[in-house]
């Protein structure tokens, strides 16, 4: 099932065009706290947005280009300022397309449909997780924090998924390295140690010092 996230402050708007999505057999939700959209991007991570330009806080505009640092995600543009030159900054911010309001449901519907298909009949779907402004996409093995991105080796992508995943809790060093032991690579307790020294230098490189703390003769955590 597709997720279409709705970002628009317009709540009577919002939902119905929650509603209609979901009579059409996708999930959606809409956005109530306009400061931290991102952070419900990466916790709801949907295969579509619908975002207004004129929200409060931060313009649609801003919040395009914050999703745009971790995700390819299609981006639709609603908004009654539909003058040519929004139109053509949402199309230049990273947007995909654009409705103008007052819209037509229907109309909408068929312009979620068309843009969900050319994009997903061909590609898979990325799977964000995010921790303290930490976003680790796990389809290309890649770590963004605060607009700088990283890249990852494979081993490096799988230990901060598992770490990630567990946020909170201490995951010892043979659960790690067992995660590890299902794929080809082999690796054994030392070249954990050193896989685990080379993370901590990519994340300090972009400013993230001690997101990842040892629990002596236990294991590691992410708290």
């Amino acid at each position: 099932m597709y997720k279409i996230l709705i970002v628009e402050d317009d709540t009577i708007i919002a939902k119905a065009m929650k509603k209609h999505v979901e009579t059409w057999g996708y999930e959606a939700e809409y956005v109530t706290d306009f400061k931290d959209v991102l952070s419900k991007f990466v916790s709801f991570q949907p295969q579509l947005v619908l975002l207004d330009i004129s929200l409060p806080f931060y313009n649609g505009f801003y919040w395009c280009s914050e999703i745009r640092k971790v995700s390819k995600v299609p981006i639709i543009f609603i908004s009654s300022a539909s003058d040519n030159m929004n139109i053509v900054m949402a199309m230049n911010m990273g947007g995909d397309d654009f409705i103008a309001k007052p819209f037509d449901l229907s109309v909408l519907m068929a312009k979620i449909q068309a843009m969900l298909r050319r994009t997903y009949d061909f590609a898979g779907q990325s799977t964000l997780i995010e921790h303290k402004g930490a976003i680790l996409d796990t389809s290309d093995a890649t770590l963004t924090y605060n607009g700088e991105k990283i890249d990852l080796t494979k081993n490096d992508n799988r230990i901060l998924q598992i770490l990630m995943e567990n946020k909170g809790k201490i995951v010892s060093r043979d659960s790690i390295m067992t995660k590890l032991w299902e794929t080809d690579d082999y690796i054994d307790d030392n070249t954990l140690t050193v896989n685990m020294t080379r993370i901590r230098k990519k994340l300090e490189s972009i400013g993230l010092t001690d997101f990842i703390l040892t629990r002596k003769g236990i294991g590691y955590i992410i708290e």
